[in-house]
């Protein structure tokens, strides 16, 4: 294991409370993306953008090794209960796609063969499999333009039904109206 990834899992397990199998994928993913993109942490948001599929420890990984954050607007979480992070070059408009491979919870046990419980076994495998081996790497097209996605920040508009206001050019015209997306798709929540 290399110095730079010992360090990084001892941040994320700081910031997590403990060091999972889930963190090591994301420091690790997070670590082959942006080699692959020839990106250094901070990930700023001139140099790109990190869409992740799935919340939670896996995230901390992430953000701890890119430095990406939400509040930057260099970090996204579009939740499909996947591990897997999209990183998206924004100076080339590339995307490339990190997912673990879809046998390395048993190739893992090769990395770790002291370890005979399987969790543990993940978690050292993790650390010293070859990323080839850990990861599935795909380039990928966005089915959302890139102007979209980063939008412009700042950019306000109030929606004619809740009174609600929306930024980031995340309103929605509909027969000449502009809604909140709340009000013109559905949300998360219903109103009591």
């Amino acid at each position: 294991m290399s110095i730079e990834l010992a360090q990084l899992l001892v941040r994320s397990s700081a910031r997590h409370g403990h060091l999972c199998p889930k963190q090591v994928l994301g420091v690790r993913i997070a670590l082959s993306g942006m080699s692959m993109l020839k990106w250094r942490s901070p990930v700023t948001k001139d140099d790109g953008l990190i869409i992740l599929e799935t919340d939670g420890c896996f995230a901390d990984g992430i953000q701890v090794a890119t430095g990406a954050t939400v509040g930057h607007r260099t970090l996204r979480v579009q939740d499909l209960g996947k591990i897997a992070a999209t990183f998206t070059d924004l100076k080339t408009g590339t995307s490339l796609r990190l997912a673990p491979a879809l046998d390395i919870r048993s190739r893992a046990l090769l990395y770790a063969s002291e370890e005979k419980r399987r969790y543990y076994a993940q978690l050292k495998g993790y650390q010293r499999m070859p990323a080839e081996e850990l990861f599935s790497f795909q380039t990928v097209e966005l089915q959302v333009p890139l102007a979209h996605l980063l939008s412009r920040p700042n950019m306000r508009k109030r929606c004619s039904n809740c009174g609600e206001e929306v930024i980031n050019e995340r309103e929605v015209v509909h027969q000449g109206k502009v809604l909140c997306q709340t009000c013109a798709h559905g949300g998360y929540y219903l109103p009591k």
